[in-house]
Parts: structure tokens; sequence; C-alpha cells
């Protein structure tokens, strides 16, 4: 295709143009909210919001969907496609998949914050009554018992104790933890505290008890989770498998594959079966995973 055509420069235009003055439009709405949060502190923000702001995400979102998008329709511009039913639609689902990619990402960076949380549990459960059947007060064996351990727990211990330093009941900072943090093992650890705190009983029996509970439930979950990885790895075959079906077939015989990436019927198509094994995927995943 001759890049220089009036159809290919129409199509750069415009879609530049469109891109670029949303680009602008959601900076300027979104820069004041960015504002807004720019005195909190990291170590108190929840879930996705200890890596970036919400106002910033959508703008990253917005920016990546716009960029794909528009970087597909001149791929296929440039290929030779000039019909705009087909390149269209297949740049706005690029533009689709764009948006969501940021999402996908921090939220994968959010549950492996998290779950390394949850995997050091056990080892501060362990720290603390170790540290309390030494003599040390609650407050000292959680400062030792972090000193010892990995991010993110060294960081979220830490952040209890400065706001006990502040002023703040130690059993409020750890309720608060657990609001940052969720979890079933330490909303048990923080209640049991609490009660144990209030009843005056003693906290080192209790911890030990805590302890095997914990280390009972931990096992338990890794067993669970061996049982279904047959079923997760076959999800991911199955959805697999039609495209690379299609890759080998067109290896084989490029005349008999090639309308299905020149045609609109072709793509149509491309787009029913990735619809379908999305679905065929969610249901799998739904079924092989269990929640105790």
């Amino acid at each position: 295709m001759n890049l220089k055509s009036p159809e290919f420069i129409n199509s750069v235009l415009v879609f530049s143009a469109v891109g670029f003055i949303t680009f602008l439009a959601v900076s300027n709405i979104f820069s004041k909210a960015d504002e807004s949060t720019e005195g909190d502190d990291v170590n108190t923000r929840t879930g996705m919001r200890r890596f970036i702001s919400p106002a910033r995400l959508l703008r990253l979102r917005l920016t990546v969907a716009l960029f794909m998008g528009v970087c597909m329709m001149l791929i296929l511009v440039a290929s030779g496609v000039l019909n705009p039913f087909i390149y269209i639609p297949i740049s706005i689902g690029f533009g689709v998949l764009g948006f969501w990619l940021p999402y996908w990402y921090y939220t994968w960076k959010t549950l492996k914050r998290h779950e390394s949380f949850e995997n050091l549990l056990l080892d501060l459960t362990t720290g603390l009554a170790s540290g309390m059947k030494s003599g040390l007060a609650l407050p000292q064996a959680l400062e030792a018992t972090a000193k010892r351990l990995p991010d993110p727990m060294k960081e979220e211990i830490y952040t209890v104790l400065r706001e006990y330093r502040l002023g703040i009941d130690l059993a409020e900072a750890l309720t608060r933890l657990n609001v940052r943090m969720p979890c079933e093992d330490l909303n048990l650890l923080v209640t049991t505290i609490k009660l144990t705190t209030k009843s005056g009983g003693s906290m080192v029996e209790v911890l030990t008890k805590m302890v095997d509970m914990i280390r009972g439930r931990k096992e338990f979950q890794e067993r669970l989770k061996n049982l279904t990885a047959q079923g997760k790895f076959e999800a991911i075959a199955m959805s697999a498998a039609p495209f690379l079906a299609f890759i080998l077939l067109y290896i084989i015989d490029p005349d008999l594959m090639g309308p299905m990436l020149t045609t609109g019927i072709g793509w149509c198509a491309f787009g029913a079966v990735a619809i379908l094994v999305t679905i065929g995927f969610l249901i799998i995943k739904k079924i092989v995973t269990i929640e105790v």
C-alpha cells in the first residue's frame, strides 16, 4: 500500500487528532484529582492505591488504550486493509484490551503483595509467641519479629508500630492493618490479641495455639492448590488450543488460512472464537477455584 495515499493520511490524521484531544481532556480532568492524594501516606493506602492513585490509573488506562488502538489501526491500514468495517472494530478491540492491561497489571501486583503477606503470617505469629515467651511485651515482640521478616510484612508491622507511637491504641493499629491487608488468618490473630488483652488471659498460650491453627490451614491450602493445579492447566491448554491450531495450519497451508486474516468474515470468526474461548476459560476457572 502507498503510505501517501489519501485514505491512509486521512485515517492517521483522524485517529491522531482524536487520541491527542482525548488525552489532553483526560489529563486536565484528572490532574486535580491527583493533587488530592499527594499528601497521603503511601503506607496507609489500601489495595491498588498503594502503587498508583485511581486518577493516574484511569489516565494510564486511557493512554494505553488510545496508543494500542491507533497503532493497530495504522498497522492494518499499512498492510492493505482499507475496509473500515474491518480495521475499525479490530482497532477498538485492541483499544479495549489496552484499557484493561494496566488494571490487570496493578491488580496482579496487589495480589502478589497480599499473597506474600499471607505467606509470612505464620512466621509473624511464631515470632510473636517466641518473643513473648522470652519476656517481651507485645509491641517489643512485634518490633523484634518485624526486623527478621522481609517485605511486605516488615513494612506493615512498622506502620503499625509508627501509629502506636503516635498515640493510636495498639489494638486499633492492628485493626487498621487488617483493613489494609484483609485476610482470615490475620483477622483471627488480631481478634485473638484484642480479646486476650481485654480479658487478661495468657497471650503466649493463645499465640501458640494460633501457630498450630495457621500451620494446619496453610498445609490444607497447599494440598488444595496441588489438587486443582491440573484443572487450571487444562483451562489454559484448552483456551490456547484453537490459536495454536490456527498457527500450525497457517504454517502448513498459508493459502488455505490466508482469508482468515484478510477478510471481514475471517476476523468475525476470530472474534467469535475469542469470545467462546474466554467464556469457556472463565467457566473452567470458576469450577476449579475453591474458596476455603
